[in-house]
């Protein structure tokens, strides 16, 4: 009895799950609304504008150099990097820091990040919603939010997730 309950709850949740394995987190296509545009400078100086990245799966993190959860996760944001830039992925940091550049350089120094930081300015996290820290999203190639996630993400999922949305290369279009 208890095996066929199991088999049955089972059967339930694949009936559930999202068409194609899409990660349940990330927004239908169609209801995906328009990431804010913005430009800012790197450590640098040098212009980072999120519309040059239309074409390709942003994923935007705000974040802090106090900030544990931040500190955990940039890691995997370089192997991100590394492993789906060819595809199509790119990562940009925003840092949060009060102190602005003279508490982000010497951490950019020390940790050696593989995609741009830029500081914010407090009209990008606010154009965002961005209100405690860490918060990542991942903007799909036509430049609208796919996901939007505060807090520690989950490795797995979200790499699920960038998957996903790489694989939506050859469908670039409004639907």
């Amino acid at each position: 009895m208890r095996g066929s309950l199991l088999a049955g709850i089972a059967l339930i949740a694949a009936s559930l799950a999202p068409p194609g394995g899409a990660p349940a987190d990330l927004t239908a296509g169609a209801s995906r609304k328009a990431s804010p545009d913005f430009t800012l400078s790197d450590s640098q100086g040098h212009p980072v504008r999120r519309s040059a990245y239309q074409g390709r799966v942003l994923l935007l993190d705000f974040w802090a150099t106090w900030c544990e959860g931040c500190k955990t996760e940039i890691p995997w944001y370089m192997e991100f990097q590394d492993k789906y830039q060819k595809a199509g992925l790119a990562v940009v940091g925003v840092a949060m820091d009060e102190e602005g550049w003279k508490s982000v350089r010497p951490f950019l120094a020390e940790n050696k990040l593989n995609y741009p930081v830029v500081l914010d300015d407090a009209r990008v996290s606010r154009a965002f919603g961005v209100s405690a820290l860490p918060v990542t999203l991942l903007i799909d190639r036509n430049g609208r939010i796919a996901d939007q996630h505060a807090g520690l993400v989950d490795k797995e999922a979200f790499e699920k997730e960038i998957q996903a949305l790489l694989q939506d290369a050859g469908r670039r279009s409004d639907r």
